[in-house]
Parts: structure tokens; sequence; C-alpha cells
């Protein structure tokens, strides 16, 4: 039932590999932890108490909130699945909330620390790949999977636009400085793929497709030369995107569009990030903050 489920998911819904993979982790967990407990490999009997206990057992194994909502949201999805076609009556995760956490709040870079980068960070044992992947996630916003899995073919230098394939297999184009494409030109000055790595548009020294461990370590050196901030990774870069962009004056609907979000709220977390500048604009221009100045 999980492979039909799995499946489901790749070929109904479209998921992405990677997203597959993930629903593919967090319920052989739970089947894991379903044969310990009751001796049994099929988790379509689960019932709520076993879903609880599983829930138990993370939380004594020190794994986080956040991670223990995911393999919950995973279960839903396979048991809703069930229900779908059939296979169950009731879904033992009905009426199971998800643990309620405070997300740690995750400060992007500024744009001064971003231009310190650019000034200096590429001056010492310089390399064009390091800085494609730095400054092609600043300056698009796209998701590090989205960065690995970029085909040669939908990178068109002539119209200065990216072709990304996102989550759920949606498309969006997203366009780019003349300033980026020169480096990407650059870049292919030096890229050398392997054969069966060819489609791909960014390869490492092997000509081998780059992984996401590779990209979080680079931006994560190179974050490291310009800030203190706890967060260095390249989501971090995707968020100091957002930022800056909607600080500038741009339009929160066309940058949920290039983020490739599907609800505005997923947007909207990035117009709370410079909170203080906001008050300073309301004290400077709302009429009642400036009679209260001058009381």
């Amino acid at each position: 039932m999980l492979n039909k489920f799995l499946e489901y998911l790749q070929f109904e819904k479209r998921y992405s590999p990677h997203t597959v993979t993930s629903y593919k982790k967090d319920l052989e967990d739970f089947s894991h932890f379903y044969l310990k407990t009751e001796s049994s490999e099929d988790i379509s009997k689960a019932d709520k108490k076993i879903i609880r206990n599983f829930i138990v057992e993370l939380s004594e194994n020190n794994i986080s909130k956040r991670s223990i909502n995911r393999k919950l949201s995973s279960l839903r999805s396979f048991y809703h699945f069930l229900l779908k076609i059939g296979e169950i009556a009731v879904s033992p995760t009905e009426s199971i909330s998800s643990l309620k956490f405070y997300a740690e709040k995750q400060i992007p870079m500024s744009k001064e620390e971003m231009q310190v980068l650019e000034d200096r960070g590429f001056e010492e044992a310089y390399d064009i790949l390091d800085k494609c992947i730095i400054e092609v996630l600043y300056q698009t916003g796209i998701r590090k999977a989205e960065f690995c899995g970029l085909i040669f073919e939908n990178v068109n230098l002539g119209s200065n636009e990216l072709k990304i394939i996102g989550k759920g297999n949606k498309e969006r184009y997203i366009p780019i400085a003349e300033e980026l494409a020169n480096l990407l030109r650059s870049y292919l000055e030096i890229r050398k793929p392997l054969e069966e790595h060819k489609s791909y548009f960014f390869v490492n020294k092997k000509g081998k497709k780059l992984n996401e461990k590779f990209v979080y370590v680079v931006v994560n050196k190179y974050l490291s030369l310009i800030t203190s901030k706890q967060k260095k990774s390249p989501h971090i870069l995707r968020h100091s995107f957002a930022t800056h962009v909607l600080d500038n004056g741009a339009e929160i609907s066309k940058v949920k569009k290039i983020l490739g979000h599907s609800s505005l709220a997923s947007t909207q977390v990035y117009t709370n990030a410079n909170i203080e500048q906001l008050k300073k604009v309301f004290n400077q221009a709302h009429p009642r903050a400036s009679k209260k100045e001058e009381l």
C-alpha cells in the first residue's frame, strides 16, 4: 500500500522526487516503529493510540517538534489516501493535533552584508562556481533543490531568464540581471559535465550534478565571512532576496510568483522581517503619529 501511495504522489499529485523521498522516509520510520511495537508491517491497521505512541517516542528521542509535525503530516496524507481509495473508514490521525512550537526567527542578511560579500568575498581563492551559487540564490530567490536541478535548456541567456521547475512540478519564469547573465556565461567557459550529467546546468569539478549538501556548505562558508548570525543557509539567501525586493517596493503578488509560493500567506512572512523600518515609516507618515510627536 505504501508503494501505491508513493506512486499517487509522483504521478497524480506530481510531487518532486525530493518530496516523494521525504514522504517515504517518514512513513518508513513509522513502519519500523509499528513493526517493533505491533509485530506487523501493515500500517493501514494502525489506530490513534499507536500514532500517539509514535509521537511520544519521537519526543523522547529529542526529535524536534518541527520534524515530528512533518512526520505527522505525512501520516495524515497517507491515511487520507487510504480513505480516498476505500481501504479504511476512519483515519487514525483524526483529531490528533500538531505540536505547538515557536518557530526560530530567521534573520536575513542585510543589504550591506551582501554588498561586502560581493566586494570582498571572492577576492582570494576565487571559484566561479561558488560565486554562481551565492549570486543565483540571492538574486533569484530559488530554492537549493531548484538550483541543483536546474536544467541546461532552461537557462536562457539570450532573454536573461530562468525556467524553474518548482514544487509539484509547477513551472515559473524568473528574470535575471545582465550582470548575473554575464557571470553564468563565464561559468559556461569552465563547465565540463560528464555525459550522463550534461543536462544539468551546474556541475561540480568532477562533472557531476551538484548535491544540496555541497550547496549548503558553500553558502555557509561565504556567509560566515560576513556575519555572525546563526542561520547561514541557502534558505537565508532566499529569505534575504524576498525581504530586500519587498523593501525596495516590489509588489508582494509578483514576489509570490517569483518565489513559487502557492499562497500569499507564505510570502507575507517576509513583510514582517523589517518591522522597525515599518514603525519608522509610520511615525514619519501617519498624521496621528506626527501629531503625537508634536505634543
